[in-house]
């Protein structure tokens, strides 16, 4: 592994995953039009070009320049309700862009491709926890616009792929310099911030699901634990050629309710819960089957304890709000 581009290198997940490319050495190169990556989320230890993936010229020069060898593509938009409300700015942004990336690798030394995709590919499945040989079909027009993406990269990319199906990403880093900024309606987001106030409340969006206590359940992951993920299939692609799909979870569910809770228990405050209908675009129950992303990687997940997640996002929070 020698030069590595990450587009959206300035967004929650592009910025820790250059964190750890960088912790072990390697050149990093980082792309984001700050649209909604953050200045203060810029490596300083990686070379950073403000510029958009839908410049195709500046892309392909910056490949050159630079002799990139990998790319791992964060760079999209990702807010399921805003892709309701908003088609075809996702399909410009997700789709579109993807593809003029991938126009820009031809001719390139570009060996090996990770794109950061989602569990919203999935739709509402039946049956759970989710393989990734299960049928895609995609209820939001996020999810859809990310499964195009998978399409295209298997398409038109000639080396090595891996499609990472992020399930829900929480967290800060370990150093706490590299977290969510964005409000984009994240449950743990909310909450963190929520937890700082006097009287804290959350909205619940649905609570007739069939679900144990009639709210959505999902599957979360560490942040940093998914940066890791990526250094660690990249390491396996250079050395077997290693490619595939691989869910990113860590196949444990929680309800919004039982999050809830735990939030309460650590920091010993009520919060008050509104009740909401539920939102278009919304799945009733997912999680992952990872067992085959423990089985091809060497890397034991370090964040799993729910506790320890929510600390991290208070902590991360406090760091934010100078608490």
């Amino acid at each position: 592994m020698k030069n590595i581009l990450v587009t959206g290198g300035a967004g929650y997940i592009g910025s820790n995953i250059i964190r750890v490319l960088i912790k072990k050495k390697l050149n990093v190169i980082s792309l984001d039009n700050l649209s909604t990556g953050h200045k203060k989320l810029i490596h300083p230890k990686s070379f950073f070009y403000r510029s958009d993936i839908l410049d195709f010229n500046r892309i392909k020069k910056i490949i050159k320049n630079h002799n990139i060898d990998s790319i791992i593509h964060c760079a999209a938009k990702l807010n399921v309700n805003e892709s309701q409300k908003r088609p075809k700015f996702y399909f410009q942004n997700n789709v579109k862009g993807t593809k003029i990336l991938l126009d820009a690798c031809v001719d390139t030394n570009i060996k090996n491709f990770l794109f950061s995709s989602s569990c919203a590919v999935y739709g509402d499945k039946k049956k759970i926890p989710i393989e990734e040989i299960a049928t895609t079909k995609p209820v939001s027009n996020y999810g859809k616009t990310k499964l195009k993406a998978e399409k295209l990269i298997k398409k038109y990319f000639k080396g090595n792929i891996a499609i990472l199906r992020y399930f829900n990403v929480v967290g800060a880093s370990s150093d706490n310099k590299f977290g969510q900024i964005n409000k984009n309606g994240q449950l743990f987001k909310n909450l963190s911030l929520e937890v700082l106030k006097k009287k804290p409340i959350i909205s619940v969006f649905g609570n007739n699901y069939k679900t144990k206590d009639g709210t959505c359940l999902r599957d979360y992951i560490h942040v940093e634990d998914l940066a890791n993920i990526h250094v660690e299939i990249l390491k396996n692609m250079f050395a077997t050629n290693m490619s595939g799909i691989f869910n990113c979870g860590y196949g444990k569910p929680y309800s919004v309710i039982e999050i809830i809770r735990v939030f309460e228990k650590i920091t010993k405050k009520k919060i008050k819960i509104v009740i909401k209908k539920k939102r278009n675009g919304d799945i009733e129950k997912i999680y992952a089957n990872n067992n085959k992303i423990s089985k091809r990687i060497k890397y034991n997940f370090k964040f799993k304890n729910l506790k320890k997640i929510i600390n991290s996002c208070i902590l991360w929070e406090k760091k934010l709000n100078c608490v």
